[in-house]
């Protein structure tokens, strides 16, 4: 799995251009049935890939905090919402609440996250290729290619399957 890991972003690199121009024509045409194949790709893809053997968008991005997010991590934690923002984030660029540093400060050596049952939607939702009108996300899925093998392998068996 390392290896996969560390091949990916140069492979991702690599599909750019033909990602960029596949997803260009998939949102000016989405095929009418494209949720469904979507959800087919992603439940297959998710039968063989197991992600603690992997946990790479633990180690190299953190999500986005929520509201939510935040009330329900910080009751988790007994923690008053306002402690838990000062203890674990930060105010991002594009003034979202985000992990201090990555790799993930819930995350284990083992790969299991400490918080799993109430982790933030980002995470419980992450690489999003099962997500309705999957085709209004193709700049967050490109970049999600260089960072999960799944979203990787999904996006190639994906534009198998759809041709234009």
């Amino acid at each position: 799995m390392q290896h996969t890991i560390n091949t990916l972003p140069k492979l991702a690199k690599d599909k750019d251009n033909e990602n960029k121009k596949f997803f260009v024509k998939l949102k000016n045409k989405p095929p009418k049935n494209l949720d469904y194949i979507m959800e087919d790709l992603h439940e297959a893809e998710f039968k063989k890939t197991d992600c603690l053997q992997c946990a790479n968008c633990c180690k190299t991005t953190g999500p986005l905090f929520t509201d939510k997010d935040i009330e329900r991590i910080a009751k988790h934690f007994k923690l008053k919402p306002q402690q838990f923002i000062t203890q674990y984030l930060r105010v991002d660029e594009d003034n979202d609440y985000v992990l201090q540093r990555v790799p993930c400060t819930f995350l284990g050596a083992d790969h299991y996250c400490s918080i799993y049952s109430v982790r933030p939607k980002a995470c419980q939702e992450f690489p999003h290729t099962d997500r309705k009108k999957f085709q209004q996300i193709s700049n967050l899925t490109l970049k999600n290619v260089a960072i999960c093998p799944a979203a990787f392998n999904i996006v190639e068996e994906m534009k198998r399957r759809i041709k234009f």
